[in-house]
């Protein structure tokens, strides 16, 4: 009984000391914004902005997507739905795209609004090139980093969070 209590006066003692401890943040995001015009990736937390990285986006990065092939990057708010270990982008991070809307409004097209949009790294034939790559607008409609980015976002964020994308 007294090592108990010895015990819990030790740990009262350090969280004393540092009472921080006890209220400790996490260091995720809980959102991300992406600026499409400015080619620019926030990772915010409860409103503060804790990293920021430079990005490429998709070929016809002007404009909302709205069908399979138009090469543009999706704007609206969205959320991270899952993550893989890519043979083809290093790490891939989905954003669910489409939503209802998106699917909606393709449907009114008679198109098909596309899929797999994500936040990546870069292609193996590519990973060379590191920050170079975002010279120009290159994916699908994706939005990439440089495979050392995509690794930190990776451990920063959640699936679950949302993602703003704005034109």
């Amino acid at each position: 009984m007294k090592i108990v209590f010895s015990f819990l006066l030790i740990i009262i003692f350090i969280f004393a000391l540092n009472p921080q401890n006890l209220y400790a943040k996490t260091d995720k995001a809980d959102k991300i914004v992406v600026l499409k015009e400015k080619r620019l990736l926030f990772l915010l937390r409860d409103g503060e902005i804790i990293k920021a990285y430079k990005i490429a986006l998709g070929k016809s990065p002007v404009g909302h997507k709205t069908r399979l092939g138009d090469n543009k990057t999706p704007e609206g708010t969205y959320t991270l739905t899952s993550r893989k270990q890519s043979e083809k982008y290093h790490l891939t991070i989905f954003i669910s795209y489409p939503n209802e809307s998106d699917t909606l409004n393709a449907k009114k097209l008679g198109v098909s609004p596309g899929n797999s949009i994500a936040i990546h790294g870069l292609p193996k034939d590519l990973s060379s090139l590191n920050k170079l790559h975002r010279q120009m607008d290159w994916t699908s409609g994706c939005i990439a980093v440089t495979n050392d980015e995509i690794e930190e976002i990776w451990r920063l964020v959640d699936d679950g969070t949302p993602i703003e994308i704005k034109p």
